[in-house]
């Protein structure tokens, strides 16, 4: 995708600030500080369209942002985050719940993990919630820059065990530094967007070796932990 235009669409801080026009929706999420912000201003050739903040926590909310006036990238509340009080964390797992709740929403989910540490229960819990929710998502590695050759294929195979990932869906590194892993991860982002205009369902693997899933799956179970600390 060219990205022609980007811009700031809402502070959703309620099911009723969700957008209801139909358009595509990537949701980026994972633990906090995780660089969720980055790359999404990466992405979109923004620098500061995303707020990021060396305290993590700091998005309380979730934010829309509108690319080509046609699709929305989703920036979900980081979850983990043991400074943020009870009450917070639990306003915020309602808000997120409600978010991934919707029929057929988002309709990709990146979820990323830091490439640096192996995945860990909460990113193993929300790995588990996708998968039964059916929703169509995307394991990203994070801060691939941090780590030599040698270190970023053990993050990958220590990623590919932890999730109990098939070959099929094979993580992306990605650096919102260098770039790399961008044009990989916007393929896939393409796709979802294709398949949300075509209306199909199946899957679709990107050519670095990920898959777009766009099946759907029955069941409301919620992801009880997303929003509390290890």
């Amino acid at each position: 995708m060219n990205v022609t235009a980007c811009r700031f669409h809402v502070d959703a801080r309620s099911p009723g600030d969700f957008p209801r026009d139909g358009g595509p929706e990537i949701a980026f999420m994972g633990r906090s500080n995780v660089g969720k912000s980055s790359l999404i201003n990466r992405l979109l050739g923004a620098h500061r369209l995303a707020r990021t903040s060396k305290t993590p926590g700091r998005t309380r909310s979730i934010h829309f942002y509108r690319v080509n006036e046609r699709i929305y990238f989703v920036d979900l509340p980081g979850y983990g985050y043991a400074r943020v009080p009870r009450p917070m964390r639990e306003e915020w797992k309602g808000l997120i719940e409600s978010y991934l709740e919707r029929p057929g929403r988002p309709d990709l989910a990146v979820q990323l993990v830091d490439a640096r540490h192996a995945p860990t229960d909460l990113d193993l819990e929300l790995d588990a919630w996708l998968r039964d929710r059916g929703l169509g998502r995307q394991v990203v590695l994070t801060k691939a820059d941090k780590l030599s050759g040698n270190g970023r294929s053990r993050a990958l195979g220590e990623a590919i065990r932890r999730l109990g990932l098939p070959p099929s869906e094979r993580p992306i590194p990605v650096s919102a530094v260098t770039g790399d892993g961008i044009a990989a991860l916007w393929r896939v982002i393409d796709a979802a967007c294709a398949a949300r205009r075509s209306g199909t369902t199946m899957n679709r693997p990107s050519d670095d070796g990920g898959t777009f899933e766009a099946g759907r799956a029955e069941g409301r179970i919620g992801p009880r932990r997303l929003a509390e600390t290890p």
